[in-house]
């Protein structure tokens, strides 16, 4: 049988990990981020230096070659400060994997067709190894608003989503809401709250409530993100709330 090109992976392990064996049935997320650096080589150093603190399980370059960096039974250091549903620390229970882009630090760019490819077929690996469920494909800004904002709005969550990692939305008629503008915040972060998104307070304006905003309209509204809870944001978060 022809070998899959997209799965064929390389070792170039890193220390940056903890010792303990987890047990299969603990991997229930998948985390996808970006590199946010000048080059895979700078990004791979930095992956392998112990006094970074910071590692991942696979990176995939832009020609979609994939480099497993630690073992998945090992638990890496990508996700750091994070929180989804009733989960902290989403190392413990997560497969993380980077994307080689240098982000919007040093001029963020479009994910090459090669790159996806080999993303979704490691996903579709993942997927089936550890019966981890659609919704449970994050982003890192997921599940860290308030500091991260990989993999960014160029990320293609739609395709990724079609194939069956990572949720998106479809409008309906009987999704309409008819509410007060007033009631708007209160409303989306309630949805928010049963999608699985943390850091805010649900009656009660923050300070980190933009950034919040921003972090959900970067992943569903690339192209309209302002920080506000509109009437198009509201209906992407109440439709896919009603999913749960």
């Amino acid at each position: 049988m022809r070998k899959n090109r997209f799965m064929q992976k390389t070792l170039n392990l890193s220390p940056n990990f903890s010792k303990k064996i987890r047990p299969k049935s603990q991997i229930k997320y998948v985390i996808i981020h970006y590199t946010g650096m000048q080059s895979e080589i700078e990004s791979i150093k930095r992956l392998k230096n112990p006094r970074s603190r910071v590692s991942c399980h696979y990176l995939i370059n832009r020609k979609g070659n994939i480099i497993q960096m630690v073992h998945e039974n090992k638990i890496a250091w990508h996700a750091g400060n994070s929180k989804w549903k009733k989960i902290s620390n989403l190392n413990t229970s997560s497969i993380g994997i980077e994307l080689v882009n240098k982000g919007e630090k040093f001029g963020y760019e479009n994910f090459p067709n090669l790159q996806v490819k080999s993303l979704l077929h490691l996903c579709k690996f993942l997927k089936t190894k550890y019966k981890i469920k659609k919704e449970n494909f994050l982003g890192h800004s997921d599940i860290a608003p308030l500091r991260k904002i990989d993999p960014g709005y160029k990320f293609p969550w739609r395709t990724l989503s079609s194939f069956g990692f990572g949720q998106w939305y479809k409008f309906n008629r009987k999704y309409n809401i008819e509410l007060d503008k007033k009631k708007f915040r209160n409303f989306f972060f309630k949805n928010l709250y049963k999608i699985g998104y943390r850091y805010f307070k649900l009656k009660q304006i923050s300070k980190n409530d933009k950034k919040i905003i921003s972090a959900f309209q970067q992943k569903y509204l690339p192209k309209e993100v302002n920080g506000k809870v509109d009437e198009k944001t509201l209906k992407i978060s109440y439709f896919l709330a009603k999913k749960k």
